[in-house]
């Protein structure tokens, strides 16, 4: 079957051999340590076949995890685990970048140093919940990041990204989206500060742009994309006028030149019609790659790339039960269905189970 998706494309300096993108999926099984679990080789390395995988977000701190079993990238031993990720992956003629993650108010007491409060921009508490303990349970009360404290979170981010690098990563992704902690700076419903970081947009935006080029000096612009989501309301978070806001951030994401910008499209993993928003209004202010997200199926997916709206289509939970799925896509053949119960924690069952092709 002929379509764009299978075109392969030039992504900084990646050549990727088709246009698909495998999704961040959380699925809450790191080992001790929060290190990758061994099974995470096997599950990554089946599906190489992508043209990019992106992988779960991984904490760039203790500080910056919200959720039990999510894997880090603070640690020698962390780094380690990564690196038998990141070699199945190039064995099989695949790329992989890591995505860096800080979730700021969306984390529980117990998984903080010291069993302290979570940080944000606000002493705001999220109407969520977080999975901690086998179990959900809502989100501790924050407190706001003092000033002074905000240059030692970017200098995290630039020790992590030092970190994917060595662990053979071919790039990184700055999670900026889905109501974690550059988001709810971004957004007003969450930053009521009255410094530097809140009030005004520019104000509001300064620390993803701030964390954005201090990875870029890292890892390269060409080897650094961001996610965004300008209207999702996961984890509790609007915004006044998020047009306004993210088009700013969009053209100072521009500006840095970073290789990709990452677009939830609508609410993240649900309708795409909730707000009105002009995402092809980001896709004119870029200079970069526009990765399109949310909800894309294989019709969809050309529909969007034929008429130029995006440059890569990223797919989620058709991932997770389909190894294969460029290879499905391109014969016709049918998909896997995925298993729910199955999503965040446990073992090999609904992670490396799921069959390829005969």
């Amino acid at each position: 079957m002929t379509s764009k998706l299978f075109d392969a494309y030039k992504l900084g300096p990646m050549t990727l051999k088709n246009r698909a993108v495998m999704a961040p999926l959380t699925r809450n099984r790191a080992v001790a340590g929060f290190v990758p679990n061994p099974l995470a080789v096997d599950y990554y390395g089946q599906r190489a076949s992508a043209g990019l995988l992106i992988t779960e977000a991984s904490q760039i701190s203790q500080q910056g995890q919200g959720y039990q079993d999510t894997p880090g990238i603070y640690s020698k031993e962390q780094v380690a685990g990564w690196r038998k990720v990141t070699d199945r992956v190039h064995e099989r003629g695949g790329h992989i970048v890591l995505q860096l993650w800080h979730v700021g108010r969306i984390s529980h007491t117990s998984l903080q140093p010291n069993n302290g409060a979570p940080v944000a921009p606000s002493a705001i508490r999220a109407n969520g919940k977080t999975f901690v303990g086998g179990t959900f349970a809502d989100v501790s009360e924050p407190r706001a990041l003092e000033l002074n404290e905000i240059p030692g979170v970017i200098d995290d981010y630039k020790r992590a990204t030092a970190n994917a690098l060595e662990a053979g990563f071919d790039g990184v992704e700055i999670h900026g989206a889905n109501g974690y902690l550059l988001d709810q700076f971004a957004r007003d419903g969450a930053n009521k500060r009255t410094d530097a970081y809140g009030g005004p947009i520019e104000n509001r935006a300064k620390l993803m742009l701030e964390v954005s080029k201090a990875v870029s000096e890292v890892a390269g612009a060409d080897r650094t994309g961001i996610r965004i989501s300008p209207v999702t309301p996961a984890n509790d978070l609007i915004d006044s006028n998020p047009q306004a806001l993210f088009n700013y951030i969009v053209d100072g994401l521009s500006d840095l030149k970073l290789v990709y910008i990452h677009v939830v499209e609508g609410a993240t993993g649900g309708p795409r019609d909730i707000a009105p928003f002009d995402y092809e209004e980001l896709r004119k202010r870029y200079s970069g790659a526009y990765i399109a997200n949310n909800g894309y199926d294989f019709k969809l997916a050309n529909q969007v790339l034929d008429t130029n709206r995006a440059d890569l289509i990223a797919f989620g939970k058709l991932y997770i039960s389909n190894p294969d799925l460029v290879e499905r896509l391109k014969l016709g053949a049918p998909l896997n269905d995925f298993d729910k119960t199955t999503f965040y924690g446990g073992d090999a069952k609904g992670y490396t189970d799921y069959p390829a092709m005969a």
